[in-house]
């Protein structure tokens, strides 16, 4: 058992969304759905990335570097 210095506004805040659960249950659920998040943001850029063309991708590429 640890514990996670916040707030007392963030712990307030918190307090409100977790209702019955478990911190531990509350915050594994939290982190999860972050995850899923930011798995979903990825995707979503690497399949634009596929429809975009080679060339205009490479092009990207390029203008980021300079």
């Amino acid at each position: 058992m640890s514990t996670i210095p916040v707030s007392k506004e963030t712990k307030k805040l918190l307090e409100s969304i977790k209702g019955d659960k478990a911190w531990d249950e509350f915050l594994n659920e939290l982190a999860s759905m972050a995850l899923t998040e930011k798995r979903f943001k990825h995707r979503k850029k690497m399949q634009k990335l596929l429809e975009m063309g080679y060339d205009e991708t490479r092009v990207r590429k390029w203008a980021r570097e300079y």
